[in-house]
């Protein structure tokens, strides 16, 4: 069953505060007769010096009346003070018949029949003194000294017990002190009694006033436990923010630093753990690539390896023996061969580009020389497919790029475009002008690229007609080398289907000109 500290705390409180007045209740009864008695025994003491210190200090017999009175002031005030009836006289006792005689009251002066029953008291003592009886059981000898003797006395008159001390002092005169000795026990447990209603009393306050001091102390703690939980769920933004200067204030502080350290630990452990999923990630597709590229390149390498293989054995085994034959059969392989040097030569500039190899150089050059160039070079491509060029010369566009990969660009889009001219065959380039941006554009007339081929072919080896592709030597790697190249620039890239043909385009930062 769980209990909570405060329940703990006010019930430990309680019982703490029972077993103390059990203790006290056990030390009232056997403990206190004898710690009485003994003061008692100590406060006669202390009366009888201070009486005697009176005679000490004075001769009865020479003084003044005027200084008896004043010693009658200073024993009555030391009877008062210390609830003790002294007696101070001059007696004689008859050894023979045991009587009083010529007894001299000093103190008090006045004769009273209180005064007559302490001197017939006082007698006993005497004879008991001088003829050396033994006293009977109601007394009991407590102390004595060479000045006085001290008793417990049961005085069956009056059902009572007192303490007597009986001695001399100064010009032959007796000191009798009496001392009322009430029965400790029954004081005991009347204290005893009183004891435990305060107990109970006390007991009752205690645990009230508890319950709301044990507050202070488990009102923090229990909200170090709430913040706990908060951090068991990994919510680290609580914090502990009581001022205070204790132990818990300390608890709460150390809570603080470890939520802060925690927070870090799990932030670098989930970074950790989220880079090494993108690595996992990067390796897979890497794999997947790998395998797809090597599928590719064995698929693209098979027909002119088998067409070179062929006509190769063709020649070694002289089918056709006349030169015009092996002429024919020379050209097919030097043919595939180119095809397959390009092949490799373009693999190699997109591997480079892709993995980061192939640093871009920015230069500021004239774009429109570099179109100029590529188109120039193409001329008798245009010529020979009966293409209508259409491109107008302009003034400088000056930007900045890579100069090369930029060439290599343009050279993808015209070759892409002569590839598929259809229809009018008609090819316009345009170098248009927006925002600060050069944008080039190719544009041929033939079918345009089905919508669900629009976004695939920018992937290596990826070939809308799978036929037609073998017709003109293309292994679908150019545009990927255009995707790579604009990537790396940072540029804007696409392709755009019309009605009458598709247009390819890119875009550049364009500079003015120094």
């Amino acid at each position: 069953m769980k209990q909570s500290m405060r329940t703990r705390l006010v019930v430990l409180t309680a019982l703490m505060i029972i077993l103390c007045i059990a203790i006290c209740w056990i030390m009232n009864l056997f403990l206190l007769p004898g710690f009485y008695e003994n003061s008692k025994k100590n406060q006669m003491n202390e009366v009888y010096s201070e009486v005697a210190a009176q005679f000490e200090q004075n001769d009865w017999k020479s003084i003044s009346e005027k200084e008896k009175e004043t010693m009658y002031d200073s024993l009555d005030k030391i009877s008062a003070n210390n609830s003790v009836s002294i007696y101070i006289m001059s007696i004689n006792v008859d050894t023979e018949s045991g009587m009083v005689s010529n007894v001299d009251y000093l103190y008090p002066s006045m004769g009273n029949r209180t005064q007559e029953l302490n001197t017939r008291q006082l007698a006993k003592y005497v004879m008991f003194k001088q003829l050396g009886n033994v006293f009977d059981e109601n007394y009991k000898l407590l102390e004595q000294t060479d000045q006085y003797e001290l008793f417990n006395v049961f005085d069956q008159r009056i059902d009572s017990n007192y303490i007597e001390l009986v001695g001399g002092i100064k010009g032959d005169y007796w000191v009798y002190l009496r001392s009322n000795y009430q029965s400790i026990r029954e004081s005991a447990a009347i204290s005893n009694e009183f004891l435990s209603y305060v107990g109970i009393v006390v007991t009752i306050l205690c645990v009230i006033i508890m319950i709301f001091l044990s507050n202070h102390y488990t009102k923090p703690i229990l909200e170090l436990t709430k913040i706990a939980q908060k951090m068991e769920e990994l919510n680290f933004d609580v914090r502990y923010k009581e001022n205070r200067h204790d132990e818990i204030a300390v608890l709460g502080h150390s809570m603080n630093s470890l939520s802060d350290k925690l927070e870090q630990t799990i932030s670098e452990l989930k970074t950790a753990n989220n880079e090494l999923e993108l690595d996992l990630q990067r390796r897979s597709e890497q794999e997947r690539m790998r395998q797809e590229f090597l599928a590719n390149v064995s698929h693209e390498l098979k027909t002119p390896i088998a067409l070179i293989q062929g006509y190769a054995e063709g020649l070694q085994d002289n089918v056709n023996e006349d030169p015009e034959s092996r002429n024919f059969y020379c050209e097919v392989i030097v043919d595939e061969a180119n095809k397959m040097n390009k092949m490799v030569k373009k693999l190699l500039t997109l591997n480079q580009l892709e993995f980061g190899n192939g640093q871009v150089h920015l230069e500021h050059f004239d774009l429109q020389q570099v179109i100029q160039s590529v188109l120039s070079s193409s001329e008798i491509l245009f010529r020979q497919k009966e293409v209508t060029l259409l491109y107008a010369p302009q003034e400088p566009v000056y930007v900045w790029a890579d100069e090369y990969m930029i060439e290599e660009v343009v050279l993808n889009y015209v070759s892409n475009a002569l590839n598929h001219v259809d229809g009018n065959k008609i090819i316009e380039v345009k170098i248009a002008n927006q925002n600060g941006k050069a944008r080039v554009s190719v544009f041929n007339t033939g079918q345009p690229i089905p919508e669900e081929d629009i976004q695939k072919i920018w992937s290596k080896f990826y070939k809308v007609d799978k036929a037609r592709p073998r017709e003109y030597g293309g292994n679908g790697i150019g545009l990927s080398i255009v995707k790579a190249i604009m990537e790396a620039h940072n540029q804007q890239y696409g392709v755009r289907n019309y009605d009458n043909g598709v247009e390819f385009w890119f875009e550049l930062d364009e500079k003015a000109e120094n």
